[in-house]
């Protein structure tokens, strides 16, 4: 106990780093705190209160989290950062922290995610900023620059190149690697030389041009991904417990639902279309036949060859029409939705044809 409190007096305290770990210490206590308060409220126990609900108006722990930002931030310069107040600002400010990134996918949706699978972000910020504040705390004040000492410039580039590594490794889709390389420089080194994730923005950027390198992509994604992803699906379960499947009135079910049922109605209506217009195709088919029928019984033999040029007239006529009704009222689905097609029905060519000849 005594060797602790000696080295915590010689690497904290002397090196002017108090205010940081108690800042950490707020992060991490907030963040399990209310990861336990949140799953016993969801295993219903008896004993334990539940969620603040005045008025029936579900408060989250997020509104509560920006309360103790503002209370540390504003303190800080408030009190000028002078001691101890700086300390319990510190102390403050980091469990705003905890409370605030442990709702971090709420905020990104802007919808209820708690519990389902987008909720996991909120664990990988959480992650990322007690891992960020740890290197810090590990490190130097601010990256090496210590007041009354010299500038340590080489560490300041160690520490920049690890950083832009680790933006690279998780812009690859390796956020593991990239968190753990913030600790650790050779690991996020390794990420960023590594191929990406078929699905990282990475990818998306520059594999579109490169199916070879896309291939193995995928390949390595198949083989060796697929069991590092049940490890940390597992592992964050363990932490933050098991998303819910979706249910039946969740507002993402809903939007889903209606983007499904819009475009069964607009195949519907483009269905119904089509028939209208293949059934006045072939009435207008059987209008001009029966109208060619009685022009020529009406026709005489002598009379034939003098009134074949108007009777041929008024069936080219009819024909443009009923071509002109087909086309206009045929429409096919599109990947935008409705579009116009022009159709034309057999029936109709060959009906036109045997008018022609």
């Amino acid at each position: 106990m005594t060797t602790l409190l000696d080295g915590y007096r010689e690497h904290i305290v002397a090196a002017h780093k108090q205010p940081l770990f108690l800042l950490l210490v707020g992060f991490i206590t907030s963040f399990v705190f209310i990861r336990f308060s949140v799953r016993m409220i969801r295993a219903q126990v008896r004993w334990w209160p539940g969620n603040v609900t005045p008025g029936g108006l579900h408060i989250h722990h997020m509104v509560f989290g920006l309360g103790f930002l503002l209370l540390g931030g504003i303190g800080v310069f408030a009190t000028y950062g002078g001691h101890p107040w700086i300390d319990w600002f510190g102390l403050a400010f980091g469990i705003g922290c905890g409370l605030v990134l442990d709702e971090f996918a709420l905020i990104l949706h802007l919808d209820d995610v708690y519990w389902s699978e987008q909720g996991r972000k909120s664990v990988d910020a959480v992650i990322f900023g007690i891992l960020f504040t740890s290197l810090l705390l590990v490190g130097y004040v601010p990256l090496g620059v210590v007041p009354g000492e010299e500038t340590r410039w080489g560490l300041i580039t160690v520490i920049s190149v690890n950083a832009l590594a680790s933006v690279i490794t998780l812009l690859k889709g390796k956020v593991w690697t990239g968190l753990l390389g913030i600790m650790v420089p050779g690991l996020s080194w390794i990420g960023a030389i590594r191929l990406g994730r078929p699905s990282s923005p990475w990818a998306r950027w520059r594999y579109a041009a490169r199916p070879r390198r896309r291939a193995r992509a995928l390949r390595r994604e198949r083989l060796l991904h697929r069991r590092a992803d049940r490890a940390r699906t597992w592992l964050f379960d363990l932490i933050a417990g098991a998303p819910d499947k979706v249910p039946a009135n969740h507002p993402a079910a809903h939007r889903v639902a209606e983007r499904m049922a819009a475009r069964a109605t607009a195949h519907l209506d483009a269905h119904a279309a089509r028939a209208l217009a293949r059934r006045q195709a072939r009435l207008a088919d059987r209008r001009s036949a029966a109208a060619a029928g009685a022009a020529g019984r009406a026709v005489g033999p002598v009379s034939g060859v003098v009134e074949a040029a108007p009777v041929r007239s008024r069936l080219a006529q009819q024909r443009r029409r009923t071509v002109r009704a087909g086309r206009s009222r045929a429409f096919a689905v599109g990947p935008t939705g409705l579009e116009s097609r022009p159709a034309r029905h057999p029936r109709l060519r060959t009906h036109t044809r045997r008018i022609g000849r």
